[in-house]
């Protein structure tokens, strides 16, 4: 990759977790799974981060670290009049503060935290489920539309530590934007 933008940014949150909390009926409520909030998150090339759930499984191999950005969050609580929401509740992975995602998309990027640099490609949006209006509040779940952060696969090992970070990107970013919704591509559906 070719590094022509650096941002310090800040890894505020590095959630692991060896399950799945939310599926089926959001009535029946979440999974109680073991979740971390690590100081430090061992990431492994082409695999993800150690010991969460989507380590290693073939089908998201290309998605397996979800990044997003603390802004949309609080965004969101904003807007619907309500919150501060608990970042964890959104089972992101890593959680920054100062990260615009969205033009990631499609691109090699890096981000260097405690002497580490792990290296990820930008691989497709990270839709909110309908979940997030039980776990956050009602409305969420559109509110977080074009906003969910991105879905990425590890390209490179290294460790991710939480706290003052860059992020390098090989397109310009304004951090300004990093809760601002982008536009969705319209649905194929009549």
């Amino acid at each position: 990759m070719t590094e022509e933008y650096r941002y310090d940014v800040e890894i505020l949150h590095l959630l692991v977790s060896p399950g799945h909390a939310y599926f089926g009926r959001a009535r029946d409520g979440a999974a109680d799974v073991p979740t971390t909030d690590a100081d430090v998150a061992e990431v492994v090339a082409g695999k993800g981060i150690v010991g969460d759930r989507f380590f290693g499984k073939a089908a998201h191999m290309d998605a397996a670290v979800t990044l997003f950005a603390v802004e949309s969050l609080e965004a969101i609580a904003a807007e619907l009049g309500a919150g501060p929401f608990d970042p964890l509740a959104t089972r992101r992975n890593v959680i920054l503060r100062g990260a615009h995602l969205a033009p990631l998309l499609s691109q090699d990027f890096a981000l260097e935290s405690g002497g580490s640099r792990v290296e990820f490609h930008g691989g497709r949006p990270a839709h909110p489920c309908a979940w997030m209006n039980e776990v956050l509040a009602p409305g969420a779940h559109a509110s977080m539309r074009g906003r969910g952060g991105i879905r990425c696969r590890a390209l490179s090992s290294g460790t991710l530590h939480r706290g003052p970070s860059v992020l390098m990107s090989p397109v310009p970013l304004d951090p300004k934007q990093a809760g601002v919704p982008t536009l969705l591509r319209p649905s194929r559906l009549p």
